[in-house]
């Protein structure tokens, strides 16, 4: 019986893959019992997922073309198409996004610049970064409910919350994008005696413009889904639609169908996104994805051959 388990023992030992199997097991135990996650509760949530999914199906798609007499600000056009509650949240969302993309790029970047190691004092970039954390340690949500308490409800509350979101998501993406720009032309600038402002306007931004530009697309995209869970609060967007659907109103079909209107126009915007960010993508390089198992067991092939040639 004391062989087996030195056996088994030395077998987990060797092989790395079973070990972490093991460990990552074990910790999910631990950690379902200390949520008191059990299966009971899931089969009790069996009949309220039956409930919700016959009362949502099918989608109510006149979302699309009853006319919202309700919507905030109010809409003017004569066609109730223009005027329906999913081209209206939808339209709503997409102009949050946009907006707090814009002016999020504008605030960042300079605080980006500030951020990055190698164009600023290391007391500066420190203290910008810390700046840069604290934005991003709040959600978007939570942004959306203090700016709501703030300017009452409304699309500017969801402006601002997804502004502050972005500087402090988007400035961490940047700073770091200006810290992997190559030495030489800022040594040369600096040699030159330009002021720090000058080395990051004209040397650091532009040679690192391509990422930048990829990042702005990619936290529209962002912004475009997150855009849409603020309304919940009152922030604007399809959220706040949803929300008026189901409360006290309990109208599923509806939230559905505004649901996979805003699902086919994320993945429309997805697709564009991707499209125009692959100008802005260096192809040359040949990357190769790297295998679960190298992640797990870190397997540099790299540190094999120098473990050969000791």
């Amino acid at each position: 019986m004391n062989e087996r388990i030195s056996d088994s023992i030395r077998l987990i030992i060797r092989r790395p893959i079973l070990r972490t199997s093991i460990i990552l097991g074990i910790i999910t135990i631990l950690v379902t019992n200390h949520l008191q996650i059990t299966v009971w509760k899931l089969v009790d949530g069996w009949s309220n997922l039956l409930k919700l999914g016959s009362e949502a199906l099918p989608p109510d798609f006149t979302v699309l073309t009853e006319r919202a007499g309700w919507t905030y600000p109010s809409c003017t056009f004569e066609s109730d198409m223009l005027c329906s509650p999913a081209v209206v949240g939808m339209t709503q969302t997409l102009e949050i996004a946009f907006l707090s993309t814009v002016f999020g790029m504008l605030i960042s970047l300079p605080l980006a610049a500030m951020a990055a190691s190698n164009l600023s004092p290391y007391w500066l970039s420190q203290s910008t970064r810390q700046i840069l954390a604290a934005l991003r340690v709040l959600p978007s949500l939570i942004w959306a409910l203090i700016f709501v308490i703030v300017v009452g409800v409304g699309p500017l509350a969801g402006v601002l919350a997804m502004t502050m979101y972005t500087v402090g998501y988007l400035g961490k993406l940047q700073y770091e994008a200006l810290e992997g720009v190559s030495k030489e032309p800022l040594e040369v600038a600096r040699a030159m005696g330009l002021p720090r402002w000058q080395v990051a306007r004209f040397f650091a931004i532009p040679e690192a413009s391509n990422a930048l530009i990829s990042q702005a697309l990619f936290m529209f995209e962002y912004n475009v889904r997150h855009g849409s869970v603020i309304g919940l609060v009152g922030a604007g967007g399809i959220g706040w639609y949803m929300n008026h659907y189901l409360n006290p109103f309990q109208l599923y079909d509806k939230v559905l169908a505004l649901i996979i209107v805003m699902f086919v126009v994320v993945v429309l915007i997805d697709q564009f996104s991707l499209i125009v960010r692959r100008g802005f993508i260096d192809d040359t390089a040949n990357y190769q994805k790297p295998r679960w198992r190298d992640v797990l067991i870190s397997k540099d092939p790299a540190l094999k051959r120098v473990k050969k040639a000791e």
